[in-house]
């Protein structure tokens, strides 16, 4: 059983400082790599799929939290206002009212949707010091949001393509949700009180869950009350780590809510304004989580395509050092990431053995310097033997784009 709080600091890819305080972990060269390549890729999945980036503030006001909703409702899990004059500003507990502020900055025609918004942005909660731990609970979360802003006839389709998304990310991270579960409100005053919207915006959800997976034919889902957010019910794609705990990843969300507490509309095919609907969505949601659940999924040894290190050179002896040296400059002019692992830094077994998170080894003796070649080792033992250095980079680059999880195909 693995615990990403022992890799991670194993694998030199997180920290944390008591100086920083709880629940705040920096990220260490090896681990903000993860990180980047994480991010780029949903940045990419997104605009793939006709998503626009945005940046916004991770401050705000006081009032624009008490028109979200959020002051009211989820004042608990914020960090106390700071005041700046006659202002109180807060660290952002979520992004959905940034976004809904960026939709009606502008004037929109219902041709223009659905306005698809997404952001790698910060926020931050006031977590209690007994519930943070690792990377799965902390103070500073780096968020992969959305918000589609769409017509009531869209929402469905907006959340079904959401879905999606999700799976096909799951699928290229070598991971698998182990349940799909339907958040509905419970008992109290934590929750927006409009019985209206909840009954639509959950009768939407379970349409897009009974329509979405393999051919339309639906997804096994379970309800659970006192799991919604507080402006509405949301599907929750939920992940396993190896000690059995269940955590939310990903989450699609259809709100009424906010387009109404913000006065958001477009101007439809009559002329008239209309409200538009807010499909939230986070395909991995928190950084941090995803990549606590990728350690742990994959015991360090990350896909291809996000290892830290990709590629390391191990030349046997210094006189091979150099070629060592120009087959990584190869590989880095490939878009690669990969080392050299020479002589001093110890027998060529304790490199191999040091090394066994790499996805690819490279050995290198007298007999591959003077042919241009690389003994291949693979990180699962397999041993393809010495290929010319132009095919393994070849094949490596090709893995990574890809993002394939088989190594070496068989013969």
């Amino acid at each position: 059983m693995h615990d990403h709080r022992k890799l991670g600091r194993e694998l030199d890819l997180f920290d944390t400082d008591p100086l920083m305080g709880a629940g705040l972990p920096y990220w260490l060269p090896d681990g903000a790599i993860v990180r980047h390549t994480l991010e780029e890729y949903v940045r990419e999945a997104e605009r793939a799929a006709g998503y626009r980036h945005v940046y916004s503030p991770v401050l705000g006001k006081r009032d624009l939290y008490e028109i979200s909703g959020h002051w009211d409702h989820y004042r608990e899990d914020m960090f106390p206002p700071m005041d700046l004059g006659a202002e109180q500003v807060v660290l952002r507990p979520s992004l959905c009212p940034h976004h809904a502020l960026i939709y009606r900055s502008r004037s929109h025609s219902y041709r223009e949707l659905p306005l698809r918004i997404a952001e790698l942005g910060g926020m931050y909660r006031a977590e209690l010091s007994g519930v943070l731990g690792g990377l799965t609970r902390v103070r500073a979360i780096q968020l992969n949001d959305a918000h589609i802003f769409c017509t009531l006839e869209q929402a469905v389709e907006e959340a079904r393509a959401a879905l999606a998304l999700i799976a096909r990310a799951y699928a290229d991270l070598g991971i698998r949700a182990s349940r799909y579960r339907l958040s509905l409100p419970g008992e109290g005053s934590k929750y927006v009180a409009d019985p209206r919207l909840w009954r639509r915006a959950t009768a939407l959800l379970r349409e897009v869950l009974d329509s979405s997976g393999i051919d339309g034919s639906g997804i096994d889902y379970e309800a659970a009350e006192g799991e919604a957010a507080f402006y509405g019910p949301k599907i929750d794609v939920q992940i396993t780590d190896p000690a059995g705990r269940e955590s939310t990843l990903s989450t699609v969300q259809i709100d009424f809510h906010q387009p109404e507490r913000f006065d958001l509309h477009y101007i439809g095919p009559d002329g008239a304004k209309h409200r538009p609907v807010m499909v939230h969505r986070s395909v991995i949601g928190s950084v941090e989580r995803a990549v606590a659940h990728l350690l742990e999924a994959h015991g360090g040894a990350f896909p291809t395509w996000l290892a830290p290190v990709q590629l390391v050179v191990l030349p046997i002896a210094q006189a091979q050092e150099e070629r060592a040296h120009e087959v990584v400059r190869r590989a880095v002019a490939r878009g690669l990431r990969a080392e050299v692992s020479g002589p001093g830094d110890g027998t060529l077994g304790a490199r191999v053995r040091a090394a066994r998170l790499v996805p690819y080894q490279a050995v290198i003796g007298d007999r591959e310097a003077d042919a241009g070649l690389a003994a291949v080792r693979l990180r699962d033992g397999r041993r393809p033997g010495a290929v010319p250095v132009a095919e393994l980079l070849e094949r490596i680059a090709a893995r990574a784009a890809d993002r394939g999880a088989e190594l070496w195909p068989a013969a």
